[in-house]
This record gives C-alpha cells, sequence and structure tokens, in this order.
C-alpha cells in the first residue's frame, strides 16, 4: 500500500483546519500540463487545490481523468474553429491503488480507478483523479470518462455517477471525510450514496455557480432511477419525494441535502436566493466570493514595482510582458502588435450572455477606434465555446473574419492556462461584458488586476465587491434589466463605447501617471481580498 492510498498530507495540518474535507469538482485548472477543465468552474477549483496546500488544510480534491480532455482548439484551413479530440498521457500521475465499482444502468460492476496527483508535483493538496478506461471494463464503460461535458445525455449522467458515487467509495477507501463538497451539482449521486451510509446534512457542503437555467441540470427521474443516478433503485414513493413534476434538478436537490450551502459572490447570493426560493426544505445560501491563486497568477516582479511605487520599472516589465504576449499573436496570426499602443482584451468562455461581440454592435464605430493612428487600439479575443454550441462558434468564427481586414486585431485559439496566464500579464484593459445579473462571480478579471491589467466591466459578478469606479477599474453603467435584450445590449454598447473613447483612451495616451495611479490601486486592492487564500478560509469558517 502506498501513502496515496490513505488519507496523506505531506505537512502537519493547521490546527484551524483540521476537519477532513473531500472536494468533489467535474473540473480542476491545476496547470497547463494537465487538460481536466474547460473554463471558469475549473480555474477556480485549481485555485482552491493550491491555496488548500499552501494554508496546510486538511483536504482533497477529487475530481476526472479525461482521456480526451475537453477539446484542443484549432483551427481549419481557413483559420475558422476546430474542436480536436486527442487522447492525452500523464506520466506525473500516479496509481493510488485503489479500484471501486458503480453500478450504471444494467451494469452493477463498472470499474472506477483513481490516480493520484501528488502535492509535490504542481502544489497542490493530494488530488484524485477517476477513469473507467480499464481493460476490465466493457467498451461503453471505457468511454464513461473520454471528453468533459460529454453531448450524449446518457453519458453525461454516467459521468456524474462516476465522479459521485464512485468518488465517495474512493473517500472512504482513504478512510473517510467529515465534509463532503460539492463544487457544482455534478456529482450529486455522492450525497444520496453517502445518506444511505449514514452521513448526516452537517456533512454535506454544496456550492451552486451560474445562474443560467442551461449551467442547472435537470433530468428525468425515471432515467435517473433506471440509470442508478441514486446508487439504489428507489420506489415509486420515493422518487415523487425527490423530484418535482418528474424532474430532479442537481441544484435543487443538492441544496437540499446540503446543512449549508455557498453561491460565488454577494450579487449571485442574492440571484440564486431570489431563483430557489420557491423550493421547500432547502438550505442557505450564504456569499462566498470567488477567489484565484496569488503564487500561481501573479507576476512577481510587477508586483515588486507596485509595492516600491516605481512606475518606470512596471512600465519597463509589463512591456517585456506585452512583447512576450505579442509572440503569440504573431505566431498565431502574422501580425506584429506594439507594445506602447493600448491592447485590449476579452478573454472567456464564448456564451451568449457575455457577449463576445458587443464591440462590434456598429462596425464603422470600432473601426474608427482602430484606425485612430494617434491614440490606436489593438483589441485580442480568445476564448473556447463549447464545442457543440454552434451559435457561439458563428460569433467566434465572425470575429476571426472581422481580424482578417485588421492588422491590430487577433482572435486566438488555444485559450487554456498558459494563454490565460500570457493574456492577462500582457494586456492593458480586461474587458468583460456580460448582461448584468448572469454572470455569478467571473474570477478573469481578479488574476488581470493582480498584473496591472484594468477591468473594463458591466456591473456584475464580483466586480461590485472591488469597483471604485476611475479610480481602480472602469464599470459600465448597469442597464435597466427589464429592457428587452436587444435594447439591453444597445444601451450596454452605447456606455461601453463612451468609456472607451472619453475615458479609457484618452488617460492611457494623454494623463500616464493618472493611468498608472489606477493600474496600481487595482493591483492593491484586488489583494487579499480576491486572493484564493481568504476564499479558502472562509470555506472552513463559514461553510464547513
Amino acid at each position: 500500500m502506498t501513502k496515496y492510498s490513505k488519507w496523506y498530507h505531506p505537512y502537519k495540518t493547521d490546527k484551524k483546519y483540521s476537519k477532513k474535507v473531500a472536494y468533489f469538482s467535474m473540473e480542476f485548472a491545476i496547470d497547463q500540463a494537465l487538460k481536466t477543465y474547460s473554463g471558469g468552474l475549473g480555474f477556480l477549483a485549481g485555485s482552491h487545490m493550491r491555496s488548500a496546500y499552501e494554508l496546510k488544510q486538511n483536504f482533497i480534491g477529487i475530481g476526472m481523468l479525461w482521456k480526451y480532455g475537453y477539446y484542443d482548439q484549432g483551427r481549419n484551413e481557413d483559420g475558422t474553429l476546430a474542436p480536436r479530440f486527442v487522447q492525452k498521457h500523464y506520466s506525473f500521475l500516479e496509481d493510488a491503488g485503489i479500484q471501486v465499482s458503480v453500478r450504471v444502468v444494467d451494469n452493477p460492476n463498472v470499474q472506477v480507478r483513481a490516480f493520484c496527483l501528488k502535492p509535490e508535483i504542481f502544489g497542490t493538496v493530494p488530488m484524485y483523479f477517476l477513469s473507467t478506461d480499464l481493460p476490465e471494463n466493457d467498451h461503453l464503460s471505457r468511454t464513461i470518462t473520454d471528453r468533459l461535458y460529454d453531448a450524449n445525455e446518457l453519458t453525461r449522467i454516467s459521468q456524474s455517477i462516476v465522479l459521485g458515487v464512485g468518488g465517495a467509495k474512493v473517500v472512504e477507501a482513504l478512510g473517510g471525510a467529515d465534509v463532503y463538497h460539492l463544487n457544482e451539482g455534478h456529482g450529486l449521486p455522492a450525497f444520496y450514496y453517502l445518506s444511505d451510509k449514514g452521513c448526516k446534512k452537517e456533512n454535506f457542503a454544496f456550492t451552486t455557480h451560474t445562474p443560467e437555467k442551461a449551467g442547472n441540470e435537470e433530468r428525468e427521474g425515471d432515467l435517473l432511477n433506471r440509470m442508478g443516478f441514486f446508487s439504489r433503485t428507489l420506489t415509486d414513493d420515493e422518487l415523487k419525494t425527490e423530484t418535482d413534476d418528474g424532474k430532479l434538478s442537481y441544484t435543487v436537490a443538492a441544496l437540499r441535502h446540503a446543512k449549508k450551502s455557498n453561491a460565488v459572490s454577494k450579487i449571485h447570493a442574492k440571484v440564486s436566493k431570489d431563483m430557489w426560493k420557491g423550493y421547500k426544505g432547502i438550505s442557505k445560501i450564504i456569499p462566498i466570493t470567488n477567489a484565484q491563486n496569488q503564487s500561481y497568477w501573479q507576476d512577481k516582479t510587477l508586483l515588486a514595482t507596485m509595492e516600491k511605487g516605481n512606475k518606470k520599472a512596471f512600465v519597463k516589465r509589463k512591456t517585456e510582458l506585452k512583447l512576450e504576449l505579442f509572440k503569440e499573436v504573431a505566431d498565431q496570426t502574422g501580425k506584429i502588435f506594439d507594445p506602447s499602443v493600448l491592447t485590449v482584451v476579452w478573454a472567456r468562455r464564448f456564451a451568449g450572455y457575455k457577449r463576445a461581440d458587443l464591440l462590434l454592435s456598429d462596425i464603422e464605430r470600432f473601426e474608427r477606434l482602430l484606425d485612430n493612428t494617434n491614440e490606436q487600439v489593438q483589441v485580442i479575443w480568445a476564448g473556447k465555446p463549447y464545442p457543440r454550441d454552434f451559435e457561439a462558434i458563428d460569433v467566434f468564427n465572425r470575429l476571426h473574419r472581422f481580424s482578417l481586414n485588421h492588422k491590430n486585431v487577433a482572435v486566438l485559439t488555444g485559450y487554456e492556462l498558459e494563454l490565460s496566464r500570457l493574456l492577462k500579464l500582457g494586456s492593458d484593459i480586461w474587458l468583460n461584458n456580460p448582461r448584468i445579473t448572469r454572470e455569478a462571480s467571473g474570477t478573469s478579471g481578479m488574476t488581470a488586476a493582480m498584473n496591472g491589467s484594468v477591468n473594463l466591466s458591466t456591473d456584475d459578478g464580483w466586480i461590485p465587491e472591488f469597483a471604485k469606479d476611475g479610480k481602480n477599474c472602469f464599470v459600465i453603467p448597469a442597464a435597466d434589466t427589464s429592457l428587452s435584450l436587444e435594447a439591453h445590449d444597445r444601451a450596454d454598447y452605447e456606455n461601453l463605447y463612451k468609456i472607451l473613447e472619453q475615458k479609457v483612451v484618452p488617460t492611457y495616451y494623454g494623463k500616464n501617471d493618472k493611468w498608472l495611479d489606477i493600474v496600481f490601486a487595482s493591483m492593491k486592492d484586488v489583494l487579499p481580498e480576491f486572493g484564493s487564500h481568504r476564499m479558502a478560509d472562509q470555506y472552513y469558517s463559514e461553510l464547513y
């Protein structure tokens, strides 16, 4: 038996974090080399694992070992987006010596094996990644852990069973936990399995992330029951108790199981309470705002120049970082960007409510901004749509085609941890323009601010907790949410352009001292409040 087949940490646990916590997440963004994430949910979980390690918490992570990752973002011959699925191999993962079985439909013996990411590899707590791609399994069972967020409904349900029931059994083999924490509802079967094993509400914690309906899974109760989602077959009466009109909302069920739950920003807590207020028996929802890991994301030289108030040294380092980013731009697009030019970046998952193409609402006006030779602007877009979200892919492709005719516009592929880091280090403005109340938290702007990239954002998610408009960021005034989508978008577009044309561009080019004051204020204000040490501590003190 290796030390990784029992509950283990390479440090003496801090007494205030002595409670044993197992954290379940469908995705973790730990390092560029480990493709077990799609976007923000994974970035958040990865930062949590790093801070839990740095704070010496009695904490482990339970995730999935995706054979093909999420997908590799490539290009077609004309430069448009091409999702590619390439098998991954990780020599740094160690067989933990733990293999369990779960029931999926009529197969009572789907084998699940745990592979350990040791703390010394990437500086995280011990993490256990689950795979069904084993010779003992039949072909269908082996494919359960092929692709993150598989488009097939039965595969998605099977993935939840593997993460939830399989993950809970792995934790039992490690010695069990005091608290089982679900990061989103994907691992919900864990709560059903553990409840049957005698766990109580005080053993369950839950984090809800998205206010988007599509992000809150809901399935037919009968189908889930037949597939083994509840770890045993529920009677008709039991199933009626668990479901609403025959359907099971993963979020509602998790809220009912947990002693306490959290939303991921203060505004999101209000939205969540309003969303789920009509459901009986749900747990209290408290705000624990998302955060990111400083030691992983922040450039140490930029931090030192800010702390010394040395603006000249800051500009020198920022220029170096912009040139690093612009090497990637040149490699992908054949365009040479200028480090003296104001560089605006929009980079995150492509989704309708995030409005990647809001700047293109008036092409002529946007081109005037791009073509102003005295106060020019460079714009970079990057981000991954879901591989079958064809509307989002169309937006990506529209932006790409627009960029072909403009030397100072680039659309990049391969938006993963390393490209995300390059963009945050090398940008001047971090643009975020979701429709308000639709962004639960949004964390990319936090790590941008850590690196001297000023947020230009709608007043949603974490921004209301951080923003001092014109002093540490620029805030797009809130549009009336009762407006039609078209009118809402038009109002936000007009305000966005006013800020760019009347505040951002003139300040960057004409008032350099004031610009750097905003940059330094942003860097000072984002930490420690939006660093994941605060978040990891708050989970122990308020949720566990």
